[in-house]
C-alpha cells in the first residue's frame, strides 16, 4: 500500500483537534475536582542546593482551596507567570526551532535524500537498523535523562519508519517511546535517578546493577513489542529498484555530513553531561543550538538560497505554532492544582492510604503514587522534590530501601510520559507524526500493560534481594 508522503511539520488537523479535545476534556475535568477536593499543603523548607522540599518535621495542613473560573480560563496563559515557568518557555522556543529547521530540511530535499540513502543502505536488513535506533534512544534516555531533546529526531525516524515498509507508530516506538523507557530504566538519568538519590541522601548513581538488569529487561520487551508490530504492517521492499533508482549527489552528500556532524556534537555534549554535571542543566539548549546551527548551515551547502532559507524557516515556525497552544493547555492542568491548593491533598491522601498496606504491596503502592502524580506533574525533577521526601520516610518504615524506593520512582514516572496525553513532548511527536492519541493510547496500552507487570517484577525482585 502506498504511503503518504509528508512534508515539513505541518501538525495534521485531525491529530491537533483530537488532542485539544482531550485536554481541555482533562482541564475541564481538573476545575470540577478543585470543588470536591478540599485545599491542603505542606510545609516546605529550602535544601542545602536551594531547592524546595517537603518539611517531613511539619505535618499536613487543611486550607481554603478552589480558584476562580476566570484564573482556570485563563490558565493557559497564566501558567506562562508562575514559578518555575523558565522551563516551560524553553520547551515552546526549543519546538519553535526544531518546526523552523525542518521545514528547511525537507524544501532544501535533505530529509528526502538522507531517507532516500538509508533505505537504499540498510532496506535488506531494516529489522538490525531497528533493533541498533531503538538501543539508541533508549540509552539516550537512561545514560543522559533526554526526552524532549529527543523530539527533533522523531519525524525524521517516523519518515524513516516509513520508507523502510513500516508505519508512523513503528517510528515513534523506535524513538519517543524508547527514549521514554530509557528514561524510566534510569540506569544514569541525572534528572530522576540523580536527583531522587540526592534527595534521599544516596551516593549519586549508587545501586545501578538492577537498573542495569531492568534496562535489559525493558529494551528485550519494546523491541519484541515494536517488531511484532512492524512484522504486522511491514511492505515488501524492491531492493534492487531502490538501489537502482538512489542517485548520489556530492552537495547532498555534503550537505549531509555537515548535519550529522554538527548534531553529532551536540549528542557528544549530552552524553558528556553525565560526567560533566554543569551541563545537565543546558541540555536543552545544547541540543537546540546545535540543531539550529545545522539546520541553517546545511540547506545553504545544498544550494538553498539565503532568501528561500529564511522564508521556509519561519514557514515551518508557524507551522509549529499549534503545538504550543497543546503545550499550554497541558501544563495549565498542573497551575490549577497548585492554585486551587488541591494537589498537596492527592499526595496526602495517596501517603496515607500505603500505611495500611503489607510490605511488598507498598512498593507497589509507591510505584503507583508516581504514576498518579506524574499526570499532573510532568517534570521527573520537580516531582522528585514533591515526592522523595515523603515516600522514602514512608517505605522506611516497612524496612524498604531508599535505594528501591527511587527506583520505584523513575519507573513511576518514565514509561508514563510516552503514555499520558498531558505530557507535551508526546503530544507534538505525535501531531507532527500525524497520530492521534486515540490511535496511540490503542496501540501503546498493550506495551504499557505488559511492561507494568514487567517493572512490578522487577520491584519485587529488588524487595526479596535486599536491593
Amino acid at each position: 500500500m502506498a504511503q503518504k508522503e509528508k512534508k515539513g511539520l505541518n501538525i495534521s488537523v485531525r491529530s491537533f483537534v483530537i488532542a485539544i479535545i482531550v485536554i481541555f476534556a482533562l482541564m475541564v475535568l481538573t476545575y470540577v475536582l478543585t470543588f470536591i477536593i478540599p485545599g491542603g499543603q505542606y510545609q516546605r523548607i529550602e535544601d542545602a542546593n536551594g531547592n524546595l522540599i517537603i518539611d517531613t518535621a511539619s505535618v499536613f495542613t487543611p486550607v481554603h482551596g478552589g480558584i476562580p473560573f476566570w484564573k482556570w480560563l485563563l490558565s493557559p496563559v497564566l501558567v506562562l507567570t508562575a514559578a518555575g515557568s523558565g522551563t516551560l518557555i524553553a520547551v515552546i522556543i526549543f519546538l519553535l526551532v526544531i518546526g523552523g529547521v525542518f521545514n528547511s530540511l525537507d524544501k532544501c530535499g535533505l530529509v528526502k535524500y538522507m531517507l532516500s540513502r538509508l533505505t537504499a543502505r540498510f532496506g535488506g536488513t531494516r529489522y538490525r537498523l531497528m533493533a541498533v535506533v531503538t538501543l539508541f534512544f533508549m540509552a539516550m534516555g537512561s545514560l543522559v535523562g533526554s526526552f524532549e531533546e529527543c523530539v527533533p529526531l522523531v519525524p525524521i525516524v517516523v519518515a524513516l519508519a516509513v520508507s523502510l515498509g513500516w508505519d508512523a507508530l513503528t517510528g515513534i516506538g523506535m524513538s519517543l517511546l524508547a527514549a521514554g523507557c530509557g528514561f524510566a530504566a534510569g540506569v544514569f538519568n541525572p534528572f530522576t535517578v540523580g536527583v531522587a538519590q540526592s534527595l534521599a541522601g544516596l551516593p549519586m548513581f549508587s545501586g545501578a546493577w538492577l537498573r542495569v538488569v531492568s534496562f535489559i529487561c525493558i529494551y528485550a520487551l519494546l523491541f519484541a513489542f515494536i517488531r511484532f508490530h512492524a512484522k504486522k504492517v511491514e511492505r515488501t521492499l524492491d531492493m534492487e529498484k531502490l538501489q537502482t533508482d538512489f542517485a548520489r549527489s556530492s552537495a547532498m552528500d555534503r550537505a549531509l555530513v555537515c548535519f550529522a556532524g554538527i548534531l553529532g556534537c551536540g549528542i557528544v555534549l549530552v552524553l558528556l553531561s553525565s560526567v560533566l554535571t554543569a551541563l545537565q542543566d543546558y541540555t536543552m539548549i545544547i541540543v537546540a543550538v546545535m540543531f539550529l546551527i545545522a539546520g541553517l548551515i546545511s540547506p545553504r551547502v545544498a544550494g538553498m538560497s539565503g532568501k528561500e532559507l529564511g522564508r521556509t524557516f519561519l514557514d515551518g515556525l508557524v507551522s509549529i505554532l499549534p503545538a504550543v497552544l497543546m503545550i499550554l493547555m497541558a501544563s495549565s492542568i498542573k497551575y490549577t492544582l497548585e492554585q486551587a491548593c488541591v494537589l498537596d491533598t492527592v499526595l496526602h491522601g495517596a501517603v496515607g492510604m500505603a500505611g495500611t498496606l503489607p510490605q511488598w504491596a507498598v512498593i507497589l503502592f509507591i510505584y503507583l503514587i508516581v504514576l498518579v502524580m506524574n499526570f499532573f506533574v510532568a517534570s521527573g525533577s520537580a516531582k522528585a522534590f514533591m515526592l522523595i521526601p515523603l515516600i522514602v520516610p514512608l517505605a522506611q518504615v516497612f524496612s524498604i530501601s531508599p535505594q528501591l524506593c527511587v527506583m520505584a520512582y523513575a519507573f513511576g514516572d518514565g514509561f508514563s510520559n510516552v503514555f499520558y496525553p498531558t505530557n507535551p513532548a508526546l503530544l507534538i511527536s505525535l501531531g507532527l507524526a500525524d497520530v492521534d492519541y486515540g490511535k496511540w493510547f490503542k496501540w501503546s496500552w498493550k506495551f504499557q500493560a505488559m511492561n507494568l507487570l514487567l517493572t512490578g517484577s522487577l520491584l519485587l525482585l529488588g524487595l526479596a534481594a535486599a536491593y
